[in-house]
């Protein structure tokens, strides 16, 4: 393999051999994303993903979870005793 892909290299680059070039250099600006994507659980089980803006705070997430149309129906007629959020990662609402 690397025999292949040193004659691959120089038919396709022309400029010298590939074990001499240097390694791409790391962009820390291109490895940042705005979203992120969450789980919604109900009793500890997940039961909807969203995409939210990196960073959101905790009351906007369980806003933001609380207005799914999915969440809204699996809660609908339940009492919620408690609601569980870890910024960028879930949100948890227990219901009876």
């Amino acid at each position: 393999a690397p025999h292949i892909a040193e004659e691959l290299y120089s038919i396709l680059f022309k400029d010298g051999s590939v074990h001499k070039k240097s390694w791409p250099k790391y962009d820390e600006e291109a490895a940042k994303t705005d979203e992120i994507e969450i789980v919604v659980q109900i009793n500890g089980k997940v039961r909807e993903k969203l995409m939210i803006p990196v960073n959101m705070n905790k009351d906007e997430m369980i806003n933001l979870a609380k207005e799914n149309a999915k969440i809204k129906d699996l809660v609908a007629g339940k009492e919620v005793v408690k609601v569980i959020a870890v910024p960028n990662k879930l949100v948890n609402i227990v219901i009876k």
